[in-house]
């Protein structure tokens, strides 16, 4: 018999990581049902996501920030440059130094993504009642604070 994973854990966690779980697959399946278009890997959206917080970044930085290998990046951006969605380019202070830049075409994929998402929340959202629509603005900032504290480097 094996052992229950979830034997000595908090009962919240379990759920949360449960309802998160679902969230995530649902999210993922109706974006690609809904919008077929839409087929960038999460690894890539979350490369893009990056790169549009804080450009132009050098692969090592975008590594440590992703938590992943310097070459799982360095693969990640290839295709990305393949794609025509992100630039490589020559450091402005260190000419040895390659920075990455999104394109144009990277920040306009980026803001369909994000369309999609925003509109596919937006009409599950209009299935829930008022009530329930307001509990979950109720934990909003506890969810961001959540996800911040997972964040943190060593936290888990």
């Amino acid at each position: 018999m094996q052992p229950d994973p979830t034997a000595d854990t908090d009962p919240g966690a379990t759920a949360l990581t449960e309802v998160v779980t679902r969230l995530r697959r649902a999210l993922r399946t109706s974006i690609r049902s809904d919008y077929p278009w839409e087929s960038l890997p999460m690894a890539q959206v979350e490369l893009l996501l990056a790169l549009r917080d804080d450009e132009p970044a050098r692969v090592g930085a975008l590594a440590a920030r992703q938590r992943l290998a310097p070459s799982t990046v360095s693969g990640l951006v290839q295709t990305l440059v393949e794609a025509g969605l992100v630039a490589r380019e020559t450091g402005a202070d260190d000419r040895r130094v390659a920075v990455v830049r999104l394109t144009a075409a990277g920040r306009a994929r980026l803001d369909g993504w994000e369309r999609a998402h925003l509109d596919r929340f937006t009409a599950a959202l209009a299935g829930l009642s008022d009530e329930e629509r307001t509990r979950l603005g109720a934990a909003i900032p506890a969810l961001s604070r959540l996800a911040d504290q997972l964040g943190e480097a060593g936290t888990v």
